[in-house]
């Protein structure tokens, strides 16, 4: 199974084709927040390095996924420069807040909660960049399709991290109950479009 196919049987639904068509009515803003998704992505990474110390593994992947996103964030600014497309301030997509909504509050249960959430952003990047890439013209193409194998580790690493934390235990009912959420989420009609929106209009 490709990476890509198995990302596609790990989300609950395809992105709809009517975001597809918004992402391209609206390319300058996708490659705003594409911007922004990245510099959070890395945040993200480097929070969870804060705050769990103690796990080796946490820290070398996550060292690893900050880097390579804020690597991104460097490729996506780029392209904006030569586009001449101001970095404008845009507000967060309701997605990540509605994910994050279902993480409990107490560790460990609160750390598999994030991680499985990471894996599922990271999933939904990497299906949107393939399902886009085709679209695109040839420089955003090639660069979308570039950004396919380090999206697909990354939900592997925080799919792989969820299950170390949880040890014994099974994860299989925060994965179903997290991508019940996602699906509402990515299928429900959206006020304005994001990189991870609903479908507008």
């Amino acid at each position: 199974m490709s990476a890509l196919t198995d990302i596609q049987a790990f989300l609950p639904c395809a992105t709809p084709d009517r975001w597809i068509e918004n992402a391209l009515e609206n390319q300058s803003l996708m490659l705003i927040d594409h911007a922004n998704c990245e510099k959070k992505a890395a945040s993200t990474a480097l929070s969870l390095i804060n705050r769990y110390t103690y796990n080796f593994e946490l820290l070398n992947k996550m060292s690893r996924l900050a880097r390579e996103e804020m690597r991104h964030f460097e490729q996506v600014i780029a392209l904006m420069k030569r586009r001449k497309i101001p970095y404008e301030h845009v507000s967060a997509s309701r997605y990540a807040a509605g994910l994050r909504d279902l993480v409990r509050r107490d560790d460990p249960a609160k750390l598999i909660d994030v991680l499985i959430i990471g894996a599922f952003i990271e999933a939904r990047s990497c299906e949107r960049f393939a399902l886009l890439a085709p679209h695109l013209d040839a420089e955003l193409e090639t660069f979308y399709l570039s950004l396919l194998k380090s999206e697909a580790r990354h939900y592997q690493d925080y799919l792989t991290l969820a299950k170390t934390v949880a040890g014994e235990e099974s994860i299989e009912d925060r994965i179903e109950l997290i991508a019940e959420r996602e699906r509402e989420l990515i299928e429900s009609a959206d006020t304005q479009f994001r990189f991870h929106s609903g479908p507008v209009g």
